[in-house]
Order: C-alpha cells, then sequence, then structure tokens
C-alpha cells in the first residue's frame, strides 16, 4: 500500500510563510489510527530569504492529548517525494523509518523505483534522531540537516462537528459556519517527522508558482511492508 498526498510547487526560495497544505484527517479504515494515515504535509522556507527548505509529515491525527501517545510503525516507511525536472514524477526522495525508539533518514536520492514501490536507500543515510516523548529532541547533522520525529500538537484548525451539521440533509440552523469556529482538533497531537535541509541537497527547482518563485513539486507517501 502506498497512499499519497500531492502538494504542488513547494518553495525553494518562497517568501516568508507561503505554502500549500494537503489535508485529510481520519483517512481510509486500512490505515486509520496508524502511521500509514497522512494528516498533513508541509514545506516552506524557515525564515526569509534563508538556503533551507523544511518538511513536516503528520501522520495519525487521532492521538488524543492526555492518553498514551502513538508509535511510529516499524513497518512504515515514510518517503517525501522531490521532482525536480518538472515531469510530476519523483527525482529524489527523503525516506524516514523508525528502529527501536529511533527514527532513520535516508537520501535525499534517486529512488530505486519510482510510483508504487522502493527499497530503503541504506547506500544514502541522512541522519537519525531518538523519537520524542516528554522531552523534545532535535539532531542536527554535521551537512546542517536537522531532524525531529515525534508527537506534535495539531497545527490544522478545523471545525469538523459544524461542518457536518451545515452538509446535514435537513440541517436545523442554516446560517453557515460559526465565526468564529471551534477548533475540533485543539489539544490532539499528530506523529510528525520534520527534516530541514539545506536546499543545495535537493538541486534546482524547475517548477514556479502562482507569484512568480521558483519552487519543487512535492509530495509526501508512506509505503507498508510487504
Amino acid at each position: 500500500m502506498k497512499k499519497s498526498k500531492l502538494i504542488m510547487g513547494l518553495g525553494v526560495a518562497a517568501v516568508a510563510g507561503a505554502l500549500l497544505v494537503a489535508a485529510d484527517h481520519i483517512d481510509a479504515p486500512g490505515s486509520m489510527g496508524t502511521t500509514a494515515d497522512i494528516a498533513d504535509f508541509y514545506a516552506f522556507e524557515p525564515t526569509e530569504g534563508s538556503d533551507n527548505t523544511v518538511f513536516i509529515a503528520d501522520l495519525q491525527s487521532n492521538v488524543v492529548d492526555g492518553l498514551a501517545y502513538g508509535t511510529f510503525d516499524e513497518n512504515i516507511l515514510t518517503e517525501i517525494n522531490i521532482d525536480s525536472d518538472g515531469d510530476l514524477v519523483e527525482d529524489l526522495v527523503i525516506q524516514a523509518i523508525p528502529r527501536d525508539g529511533v527514527m532513520y533518514f535516508f537520501g535525499p536520492a534517486a529512488p530505486s523505483a519510482t510510483g508504487l514501490s522502493g527499497q530503503i536507500l541504506v547506500d544514502m543515510p541522512l541522519g537519525s534522531v531518538a523519537i520524542s516523548g516528554d522531552t523534545e529532541v532535535i539532531e542536527t547533522t554535521a551537512d546542517g540537516v536537522s531532524l525531529f520525529a515525534g508527537p506534535r500538537q495539531d497545527a490544522f484548525y478545523f471545525d469538523f462537528f459544524r461542518f457536518n451539521e451545515v452538509l446535514a440533509p435537513s440541517p436545523e440552523d442554516n446560517s453557515g459556519f460559526n465565526v468564529p469556529g471551534e477548533d475540533t482538533f485543539d489539544g490532539a497531537n499528530t506523529m510528525s517527522i520534520v527534516v530541514e535541509i539545506p536546499n543545495s541537497m535537493l538541486g534546482e527547482a524547475t517548477a514556479t508558482n502562482v507569484i512568480g518563485v521558483p519552487v519543487y513539486n512535492t509530495w509526501l507517501t508512506t509505503n507498508v511492508k510487504q
């Protein structure tokens, strides 16, 4: 199984704060409640004019604060896919897979296969970091790559219950959404994987976003061991 969430044109040199987001909280029954379930994917510059890009993969969106945190499944490979020539096929991948409380990262490098299958790029280690619990752990490699894996507050803001009321066949109140709404995901966590990486390791961006800034095409997939 390989699930994809496509995000077109995230910035190599994007203006500060500009990003695109794909959200799909609580997915199909086969992956729901596991770290194969992709909730959100973000890519952005950490600061204006930075030469780095930050990728954030939020997985397993129903990790409720105050309960036991979820865990990363050791049979799940998370892959950040980067298209650098505009054909919407991954040219580089950054991989993350957990083992015994540590998240191991590989790449960025050309994948062994594109599309629905792939292998861990064991010959291209990027670094590793202890999976955070109550204490945040961030590891920075000699190449200037910063890594994190662990629970984070869910950044997705959505009034899920009001949304369902509006969509109901015969809503009691047809006035639409409340302003301000109520954040259904407030107090919930995701299991997050974060990579901040120098753009020099990602190659040239060949796409352009709507404001004329050079960007990558990038998307996230999760692969289950067969």
